[in-house]
């Protein structure tokens, strides 16, 4: 139960957040009245409210982790973080790793919101700003989203990596984490880490699949938010189009590409995460968790 609202407290902070991000640009302005942030009361970039989003984000996160301090250890609650290869847990009788675990969760919910964003910029690259959803997806992203595919592509890595190789002296200080024999160590955690954050990408890409399946079949109106998910679908498929997947008027494509994204996410765990080969000739070296 807390875990549950500890996930919707990320989603309260990263709302928070990106209105206060607004200050920087207007995307109400850019955006259709027939979308849901096109129905949203444009807010005034440079009023005096807008520097209370990012107070607010800073005293939700220091509050909740005094309310996790109170009441995590009498309910012998353990939070936790997911990072693919490693998860770290926090004892909630301890404030300042609450303090940690409270700006941590955030982070992860932060990162792989920016990670959905770059993949939505590469697959969509040819998009025109014509498309509200797509012209969000550039305001959120700023000059980032004019950078090169492979390089948008490669950014999930590199800040994932960044970010462990950062905050694992605090973590290892803290005893949450076994210090590293060494920075080839680390960075091999960090580069291990970077890798499997490329994972987080199956649950929007089976969304996007599964609702584009619905509306082959089912009309749900012209909406710019359906034509964005159909025409979002239709570049992830399109390394299939060469395949006849196609019986009738039944399409099987998203099918299949729903398949694949799970068979390659279960194949990668595997091969890095489990006694194969691989792993135990060089992986595991890097892990001592």
């Amino acid at each position: 139960m807390i875990s549950l609202i500890d996930f919707i407290l990320n989603i309260a902070g990263l709302l928070l957040w990106l209105n206060w991000l607004s200050r920087f640009y207007d995307p109400l302005a850019h955006a259709s009245a027939a979308t849901l942030v096109g129905t949203l009361r444009k807010a005034d970039p440079s009023g005096p409210k807008q520097w209370r989003f990012g107070l607010s984000l800073a005293a939700l996160l220091a509050v909740r982790a005094i309310a996790y301090w109170e009441i995590g250890s009498a309910v012998a609650w353990t939070p936790s973080l997911h990072l693919g290869a490693v998860a770290l847990s926090f004892r909630s009788d301890f404030l300042q790793r609450m303090l940690l675990f409270s700006l941590l969760s955030f982070i992860q919910m932060l990162c792989m919101f920016y990670f959905w964003l770059l993949l939505l910029s590469a697959v969509n690259t040819k998009v025109p700003d014509t498309d509200p959803l797509q012209k969000l997806v550039r305001l959120h992203l700023g000059r980032v989203d004019r950078l090169p595919c492979a390089v948008k592509l490669s950014l999930p890595f590199v800040v994932t990596a960044l970010l462990w190789m950062g905050f694992h002296p605090l973590l290892s200080w803290l005893a949450i984490v076994p210090p590293t024999s060494g920075g080839a160590q680390l960075s091999g955690q960090g580069a291990l880490i970077g890798l499997l954050s490329y994972l987080g990408w199956k649950y929007l890409i089976v969304g996007i699949l599964v609702m584009h399946t619905f509306t082959s079949y089912v009309y749900f109106g012209s909406l710019p938010f359906w034509n964005f998910i159909n025409i979002t679908a239709q570049h992830l498929l399109a390394p299939l189009r060469w395949i006849p997947l196609q019986l009738g008027r039944v399409d099987f494509s998203p099918l299949v590409g729903i398949a694949l994204v799970f068979l390659i996410t279960q194949g990668i765990s595997y091969l890095l995460l489990t006694n194969t080969p691989l792993y135990r000739g060089t992986l595991h070296r890097f892990l001592p968790f």
